[in-house]
């Protein structure tokens, strides 16, 4: 059973220090909207995999792919512009440390900023996760373990403010995919919550575990997702 660290929206000091060091984990796995210096402090201090999907904040990651050693884009090489030691798993089945992680970054669209989509494109990117998923399914009997996204799906855990509301196609995504956990970021604990430090509470969809992970919660993930339609 693999422990993950997970994290995403707001640094946590005592993550950026040698106290990060009493943390034992397997994998760490972020799902946005964090400096790319602490993650890559993250991914050498611990020296685990590390997976992520980028948040409304974050630059536009996409369209890079890494060709016999060399980053390329367009098909001329590049700098890759995330933070290096990390994978990123947006729209793309990521199989590490005994999981298999699903992974749609981005938040609704309101604004003209990167890594932003509207419900109709989510769902057409979802679609296409779906149906990798079952290609691998079919192909080794391993359903998916996590859907790592950066918004929560809509009415589970959102807001009714036009940036921080979810995404109605991720309740189809959870229904195709059937995972374990659904794990995401961008709603910050605030108000009386946020005084006296209190974490948002845990939700489901049918059996998937639904985490708010802003700051970073440490999770026992047992592998063995049971595949997608």
């Amino acid at each position: 059973m693999p422990k993950v660290l997970t994290v995403s929206d707001e640094v946590v000091e005592s993550l950026w220090t040698d106290q990060v060091h009493r943390h034992s984990v397997d994998l760490v796995l972020a799902a946005g909207d964090l400096p790319f210096d602490y993650l890559e402090y993250l991914a050498n201090a611990l020296e685990q995999p590390c997976v992520l999907v980028p948040g409304n904040h974050d630059v536009d990651l996409g369209g890079y792919a890494r060709r016999r050693g060399l980053w390329m884009r367009d098909g001329f090489p590049a700098r890759w512009p995330g933070p290096q030691g990390w994978v990123d798993a947006d729209g793309r089945i990521v199989d590490v440390a005994g999981l298999r992680i699903a992974g749609l970054g981005g938040s609704i669209r309101y604004s003209n900023g990167p890594n932003q989509w509207t419900e109709r494109q989510q769902s057409r990117r979802v679609k296409t996760l779906a149906r990798a998923a079952d290609r691998r399914y079919r192909r080794d009997g391993r359903g998916v373990d996590v859907l790592l996204t950066h918004a929560p799906p809509l009415g589970v855990g959102d807001r009714e403010d036009p940036p921080h509301r979810g995404f109605a196609c991720l309740h189809d995504a959870v229904r195709r995919m059937r995972p374990a956990w659904l794990l995401h970021g961008h709603i910050h604990p605030h108000g009386d919550d946020f005084l006296l430090g209190k974490t948002v509470p845990e939700r489901r969809m049918d059996q998937t575990r639904v985490v708010n992970t802003v700051g970073y919660k440490i999770l026992d993930i047992t592998p063995g997702g049971d595949g997608a339609d």
